[in-house]
């Protein structure tokens, strides 16, 4: 038998989304078996899949000791050496500015030189995330943007504030803005365009179309022209919605595509140019909150912005 106590950032999760994080070696069906059958309880008390945790809860497990094998700790983030660029930072969240090139998350291609390895790593430096005293929890981030387009990204450094994040950003209460050059002049100088995009995972590709159509969800940008020079034009965008490269697409399904895109532009002539990735740079962000009641209140009314300095294809419009 085992106690687990929860900690702040193991509050407010469903059980077994707590459990499947805290005894990984656990399989799920056994899990809820154990549940139904009181071999799991809650402050001695039989409970349900669903309880919500609260800070100073026991949760007793009486299961064979197998399931409590001490996994190794991750160890890559610790060796790293962290890089990055802060833009904000306060107890609960970064906001940190991406370079073109760096992934945030793992995947086949890299595991270790993530911006999600480099915030674990930069906590785990300043003393304020160790994996070894969190039961459930990790730092992670709220949003992402692609590779090859830098910008904002933000971070939680508690669950707390991950879960108040993720809400304001379902409830749309987060403004992103991009800057973006674009091939060609647009025929106007403000528009909203609207369209319907479909997303193929093979590829990891979209296309769009005007009408709607079964399998294509709808998508909503805004833009402006801020600038033009020569055959290019300089635009702030606003996502209205955000799915998987709605700009590059976008923009590239009305005849303008982003200068340096390969995947939805022809770009010969701007690699010849030295463009290896898309003009676009998420470079503002705003809280603009509806509800007030949460940990992040105090940043409600902020604007963030990135250093212009530091988005490379500003210099075409000097």
């Amino acid at each position: 038998m085992r106690t687990l106590y929860i900690k702040s950032n193991d509050a407010g999760q469903r059980l077994d989304k707590f459990l499947s994080k805290a005894v990984k070696a656990l399989p799920k069906s056994l899990m809820y078996k154990c549940i139904r059958t009181k071999k799991i309880k809650v402050n001695r008390k039989r409970t349900e899949i669903g309880y919500i945790l609260n800070e100073g809860d026991s949760v007793e497990l009486f299961i064979s000791e197998e399931f409590f094998a001490d996994a190794a700790v991750e160890e890559s983030f610790m060796k790293l050496t962290p890089h990055l660029d802060i833009i904000y930072e306060d107890e609960n969240i970064l906001l940190l500015d991406k370079k073109p090139g760096l992934i945030v998350h793992s995947d086949d291609s890299e595991e270790i030189n993530t911006l999600i390895s480099h915030v674990k790593a930069y906590l785990y430096r300043n003393g304020e995330y160790n994996p070894v005293n969190e039961q459930s929890f990790a730092p992670a981030l709220c949003n992402r943007i692609d590779r090859n387009t830098g910008g904002i990204v933000i971070a939680a450094k508690n669950a707390e504030a991950l879960r108040v994040m993720n809400d304001k950003i379902k409830n749309d209460e987060l403004s992103k803005f991009y800057l973006a050059a674009v091939h060609g002049r647009l025929p106007k100088k403000s528009d909203t365009l609207t369209g319907y995009l479909r997303k193929n995972s093979d590829n990891n590709i979209v296309d769009i179309i005007q009408t709607p159509r079964p399998g294509y969800k709808e998508i909503i940008t805004k833009y402006r022209v801020i600038d033009e020079k020569s055959d290019l034009s300089l635009v702030e965008v606003e996502l209205v919605t955000g799915r998987t490269h709605q700009i590059r697409a976008h923009f590239s399904s009305i005849g303008h595509p982003l200068l340096g895109d390969g995947k939805y532009g022809i770009n010969r002539d701007d690699k010849k140019l030295g463009y290896k990735f898309q003009a676009l740079y998420a470079y503002r962000l705003e809280f603009r909150f509806k509800a007030s009641g949460t940990a992040l209140d105090y940043l409600n009314g902020k604007v963030f912005y990135a250093d212009r300095d530091k988005i490379w294809f500003l210099k075409e419009f000097k």
